[in-house]
């Protein structure tokens, strides 16, 4: 049987029992694409310091020594490390037990779903949002449920205690700052869908809470005084924070994700990993990496005051953004975005598709690619 994807034929053998809900879907994947400036994947434009690679070199040195034994299933020495971090960035001391780390916070999520979702239990979010949810919840047979987020993209509190209560999910998918918004929840607003989870969770637990997870994968770029949700992990034991060393520690390629919770709940989730999921040289890279964190963060600021500068000027040129609390702006709207972006594109920018209809994304760059994108929209908008 021929078959057509993504532009190409290839055979599909007709005897193979392939899974009817993967039928005609696409691999998940940003444009990876050679042009002089890309910033449609909200990367640190800035690499590791020449200190920190080599520290990661020799660590990695070190473990390959031994790379003929398993590695450290608990890497309770990695998870010691990010609890460190964590209390300096947010102030909020875990214990090791407390903290749980994979190849990404993608496969976080994923072990996450794995525990505490699966078939006949709901995952429900509020879009837009990132758009690998969906796909995590079709992953683990999980059903999945979306709630609109109002015009300006925040949540609806006030009809939410009535939806959790219809829909009884196991699991509650939030960004904060949200992707690809940006927008950040409060403390208010984090504590008021925490109190509706209370004693709304799956059916098949009678008087559970459903579970709260709060994806700060952008959570380093909040600005001054909005709350990390690290901040009420003592008083809830149904939360769950995950972050990333993707993003705003600048490690994209290490793919290194974890999160804090309840010692409870990391205890679950070590059931559904796969044996020895963090190799050897991933957790050496990834604390060699954390002695550097002073380092990476400081690049912070300079990120934030990108960010806002960005939305100044497309607000000069008329545009709406929408408020970001991460490391990209959400702009628009256009009649047809899908000409502003191809027109950028051709220029040699490369910004993202995504969100509502109209709008686009672009990441925060160098001063000289955050200018080059400029340059580009300009007389992409002539």
């Amino acid at each position: 049987m021929l078959s057509v994807r993504g532009g190409l034929s290839y055979t599909v053998s007709v005897t193979i029992p392939y899974r009817p809900a993967l039928a005609g879907l696409e691999p998940y994947g940003a444009p990876q694409l050679d042009v002089p400036v890309t910033l449609n994947v909200n990367e640190n434009p800035y690499p590791p310091s020449a200190e920190m690679i080599a520290d990661i070199a020799a660590a990695v040195a070190d473990a390959a020594a031994s790379l003929n034994r398993y590695p450290d299933r608990d890497f309770l020495a990695l998870r010691a490390d990010l609890a460190d971090y964590l209390a300096a960035e947010s102030g909020v001391r875990l214990s090791p037990e407390q903290v749980w780390a994979a190849n990404g916070s993608n496969e976080v999520m994923l072990h996450i779903l794995l525990a505490f979702a699966g078939p006949g239990r709901t995952v429900i979010s509020f879009t837009p949002t990132y758009s690998m949810y969906v796909e995590y919840a079709r992953d683990t047979f999980s059903e999945w449920q979306t709630l609109p987020r109002r015009d300006d993209f925040s949540l609806d509190l006030e009809k939410l205690p009535e939806e959790l209560a219809r829909i009884r999910p196991a699991v509650i998918l939030l960004a904060s700052p949200n992707n690809p918004t940006g927008t950040a929840l409060t403390g208010d607003e984090l504590s008021a869908v925490l109190d509706a989870a209370k004693g709304n969770g799956p059916a098949d637990a009678p008087g559970s809470d459903c579970l709260v997870v709060v994806d700060e994968a952008y959570g380093e770029f909040r600005r001054d005084g909005v709350p990390s949700a690290l901040e009420l992990l003592a008083d809830h034991d149904n939360l769950i924070v995950s972050r990333t060393m993707s993003k705003a520690f600048g490690a994209a390629g290490l793919r290194l994700g974890y999160l804090g919770a309840a010692k409870e709940i990391v205890d679950q989730l070590q059931i559904v990993r796969l044996p020895y999921h963090l190799s050897a040289v991933t957790q050496a890279a990834a604390r060699a990496a954390l002695r550097h964190s002073a380092s990476q963060l400081s690049q912070i600021a300079a990120l934030r005051e990108g960010r806002d500068a960005i939305v100044r000027r497309l607000h000069s040129l008329g545009l709406d953004t929408a408020p970001t609390d991460a490391n990209f702006v959400m702009f628009g709207t256009f009649p047809d975005r899908s000409e502003i972006f191809t027109r950028v594109l051709d220029r040699g920018v490369l910004i993202r598709e995504v969100g509502p209809a109209g709008w686009l994304r672009v990441s925060v760059g160098t001063p000289e690619e955050n200018e080059a994108f400029f340059d580009a929209l300009e007389e992409a908008m002539k």
